[in-house]
């Protein structure tokens, strides 16, 4: 007797040995069998020759996993025990069952045959590294690489959903990983003053989600829609997005994922002139702050939130309340707070803060913090950097005095460089 087919079949469909074990769990409980199988008793189907025959529950979920008869996968099976895979044979001419049997038949020969590429759990980690190399890509510079490198994630995993074959745990988490990159590129986007191109992606990420069950991805989606609808004067979106993560964090999240979205409350509410309920955010916001930095496994996207987002968020309620002065202590602390890494950020933030010490009256410090943002702004794309610094260019043009002269001409320099 020869060895069995199981590990070609276990192969072939991109399963490892442990992968297999959680699928064949997952399958039992759809079909309602009663069994089990660990790593030892599937080493010796793969193993020994011959194979020990599975018990009857155990041949109900392999012929439902492989769609083929458990003697073609290489197995000894007594006569009583031998049967198509679809065991309810219709009569009449429009055989269905029979047919399901037959391409049964047809799916196992793919699997063994089949010449086109297999997606496994490897190719999966290969493109969890790549995604992480997206986020560093944004980070370091800003949009304009980070957008591309996302298009070519999305057009790759796509190939590999519809071109490959897969398990239907690897395929699912491609689709979640679709659904991040979409909603990464919503970011990405917004960054690059792309706001239908934004909402676009961040809309395409919620349907993931929803399509995968996926609650992180559902309210880091909800998010940024929040973010997006404040940038687009629709307080009332922003609210309703941020109020409908929130009802999912207090079923599916952590300290870590409430302390970001009582961030983006605050910035709701302040869009909408609520001072006080900006307030009560922010104060939620201190409370989870603490919670949230023992969290030993916080979702990525929210690993960011901490005492600098906070300090931001802080001087950003000061300055809509028209306090420019009390704001700036909490600006200053962001910029210094920023981690190495975090360049395009650091620039944004530093922008920000040049902007509001020119209304606080600190004209050369402003000055002199626009300085160092466009020194370093050649190797960023940020639109939304740009805008904030002509926005200063247009404001300190209005002021007569040395520090502000030279800081305008060294605007103008630049601009005519970058034209």
């Amino acid at each position: 007797m020869a060895r069995s087919n199981l590990a070609h079949l276990r192969r072939a469909a991109g399963h490892t040995q442990e992968s297999f074990l959680a699928d064949f769990t997952q399958w039992a409980h759809r079909i309602g069998a009663n069994a089990a199988v660990g790593v030892r008793q599937l080493r010796r189907w793969e193993g020994e020759d011959p194979p020990p025959l599975p018990h009857p529950g155990q041949q109900d979920v392999l012929e439902a996993m492989f769609g083929v008869p458990l003697a073609e996968m290489g197995f000894t099976v007594p006569q009583h025990r031998h049967r198509p895979v679809a065991r309810v044979r219709e009569t009449g001419p429009v055989r269905r069952r029979e047919f399901i049997a037959d391409l049964s038949g047809l799916a196992a020969a793919a699997a063994l045959s089949a010449p086109g590429p297999r997606v496994g759990m490897d190719q999966v980690r290969d493109l969890r590294g790549r995604i992480d190399g997206l986020y560093r890509t944004d980070h370091a510079s800003g949009g304009q690489s980070a957008r591309q490198q996302a298009h070519g994630l999305l057009e790759h995993i796509g190939e590999r959903l519809t071109g490959s074959l897969c398990t239907e745990r690897v395929a699912v988490q491609l689709h979640a990983m679709l659904g991040e990159i979409h909603c990464h590129l919503g970011w990405l986007c917004h960054d690059a003053g792309r706001d239908s191109e934004a909402r676009s992606s961040v809309l395409e990420a919620m349907a993931a989600a929803r399509m995968t069950g996926d609650a992180q991805l559902e309210m880091r989606a909800l998010s940024t829609l929040s973010l997006l609808a404040v940038d687009r004067h629709q307080p009332w979106e922003a609210a309703s997005a941020v109020g409908a993560a929130q009802d999912l964090a207090s079923r599916h999240a952590g300290p870590g994922v409430r302390l970001v979205l009582s961030l983006r409350e605050a910035r709701a509410t302040l869009a909408a002139g609520d001072l006080t309920g900006s307030r009560r955010a922010l104060s939620g916001s201190i409370a989870l702050h603490d919670r949230a930095a023992e969290e030993p496994d916080a979702p990525r996207w929210v690993r960011f939130a901490g005492p600098v987002e906070i300090d931001y968020a802080t001087g950003t309620h000061y300055l809509q309340a028209g306090q420019p002065k009390a704001a700036v202590p909490f600006l200053r602390a962001a910029v210094d707070g920023l981690a190495v890494g975090y360049a395009r950020n650091t620039a944004l933030y530093r922008a920000r803060l040049a902007s509001v010490l020119l209304q606080a009256g600190e004209v050369e410090e402003a000055c002199a913090q626009m300085a160092t943002v466009v020194a370093g702004a050649d190797a960023l794309t940020s639109a939304r950097l740009t805008s904030r610094i002509t926005v200063f260019r247009q404001a300190v043009s209005g002021i007569d005095t040395a520090a502000a002269r030279d800081t305008v001409e060294l605007l103008d320099n630049e601009t005519q460089e970058g034209a």
